[in-house]
Formats: structure tokens, C-alpha cells, sequence
């Protein structure tokens, strides 16, 4: 298929990110990607002027009710994709830590390998943000206690930077994590049998809005994900 035929959806979850939104919204339009692109930015029942901000562009706007979380919104997003037939489907954050003009390494990555799951990964090249020494350590734990239940090597685990394929977009469409999606949804994906991979990005520290994960590197946090990790691995 060429791929101006092809429909390609990126998913912008967001949470009270006026201060970002605008900027990151503008610069995926300016790409001009040689896809049939749509861009569709999930309110998570943001508190500030972030659905005002977005209406202003030419984007699909869905609009939550009630704040379902970064699962929550990000399920809301592949829904939209699998219900409208998307052949592709690209999440990022709205906060500017994946900028657009790394957007383009998924894609080829994609069209020349078809991964299932294709993951802007930071930690290949280990340039740009690293974030911080205790997140990197909690990104390392999971890392390694998905490597121990699916047998993959995924070093950014925790990356909100993916590209879904249509049978991909299926699975996360039916069955997506709410609360910290990313390290449970890779060892669904994996029980799958998708294919995953990661390709070298460079990101940025957040431009604006709160992280979804405000005690990364707490005791309760790593159980509770380690936990999870564990429920998707045993899960018929």
C-alpha cells in the first residue's frame, strides 16, 4: 500500500497541558508526513485552558468526561483508531518531551522492518534527556523483570513514544492498562506474540502540564507495577 494511502493516527493524551500543547500541535502539522494523518488529542479532563488550546487546530478533540488517567486516555486513543480502521497508530506525550521531528525514525523503522510495536527508545544512543539517576534505576528494574517474563530486551520500557500497527492497535483497543500502561502493556503485547522493537530517539525534558507518575523511584510505585507486570504475564 503507498503511503499516502495508509492512515496514520497520532495520539496526543493530555492533562492540563496548555503550556505545551499549542507549540507541539503546530510542529506536527508543519511536518508534512506522507501519510493520511490525523491527529487526535484526548482531554483527560483538564482543569486548565488545554481543550481551548486544542480546538484552535485542526485535530480531532475527544473530549473525557471524567479524568480516566494516562491508560485510560491513551485506550480512548486506540479505540478511536481501531474503530475508524487505522492502519497506523503513534502515541506521544503532549507535554513536548517527544518532539516531532523524531517522529519520522518510527515510521521508517516501522516501514522497514513492519514491527508490531515500534518504541522511541532514549537509552540506545544516550543522547538527549536521560532523565533523572532514580528513574533510570526504576527504568533498569523493569527492563530486566520484563526481560524475565517475556525473554525481550527493551532498555526505555517505560517510553510513551510507540508506534502501533493495526494488529497492535486491536489488542491495546480491547485490553490497556490504566494506571501505568507502558512496562504491562509490553508484556501483553509480548504474550501476543507481536513483535517489538526499539529504535534510537532524542527527547527532552517535559515543557509543561504534571507527570502522570509523581513518585517514580517509591517503594509502593515499583510493587505496584511489578505487580501488574506480573498479573499481564500469568493472564490468559
Amino acid at each position: 500500500m503507498p503511503l499516502n494511502e495508509k492512515k496514520l493516527l497520532i495520539i496526543i493524551p493530555c492533562f492540563n497541558e496548555e503550556a505545551s500543547i499549542a507549540k507541539l500541535l503546530t510542529e506536527l502539522l508543519n511536518l508534512k508526513l506522507p501519510y493520511n494523518l490525523t491527529i487526535a488529542v484526548v482531554n483527560d479532563c483538564s482543569t486548565d485552558n488545554t481543550l481551548s488550546v486544542v480546538r484552535s487546530f485542526n485535530v480531532v478533540v475527544l473530549n473525557l468526561p471524567v479524568n480516566l488517567g494516562i491508560g485510560g486516555a491513551v485506550q480512548t486513543g486506540f479505540k478511536y483508531a481501531h474503530r475508524n480502521n487505522y492502519d497506523l497508530a503513534v502515541q506521544m506525550d503532549g507535554d513536548g518531551q517527544h518532539p516531532p521531528t523524531e517522529l519520522p525514525k518510527l515510521l521508517v523503522h516501522h516501514e522497514k522492518t513492519q514491527a508490531n510495536v515500534t518504541i522511541g527508545s532514549r537509552f540506545i544512543l544516550k543522547e538527549g534527556f536521560q532523565s533523572s539517576f532514580l528513574r533510570r534505576s526504576g527504568i533498569a528494574y523493569f527492563h530486566r523483570l520484563n526481560q524475565l517474563f517475556t525473554g525481550k530486551r527493551i532498555l526505555d520500557i517505560t517510553s510513551g513514544f510507540r508506534l502501533l500497527d493495526k494488529k497492535a492497535i486491536g489488542i491495546a483497543a480491547e485490553n490497556y492498562p490504566d494506571e501505568y500502561p507502558e512496562p504491562e502493556s509490553l508484556v501483553a503485547f509480548a504474550k501476543a506474540r507481536l513483535r517489538i522493537q526499539e529504535i534510537a530517539v532524542i527527547m527532552k525534558e517535559r515543557q509543561g502540564g504534571q507527570s502522570s507518575i509523581r513518585s517514580f523511584s517509591s517503594i509502593y510505585y515499583m510493587i505496584k507495577v511489578s505487580i501488574a507486570m506480573f498479573f499481564a504475564y500469568i493472564r490468559k
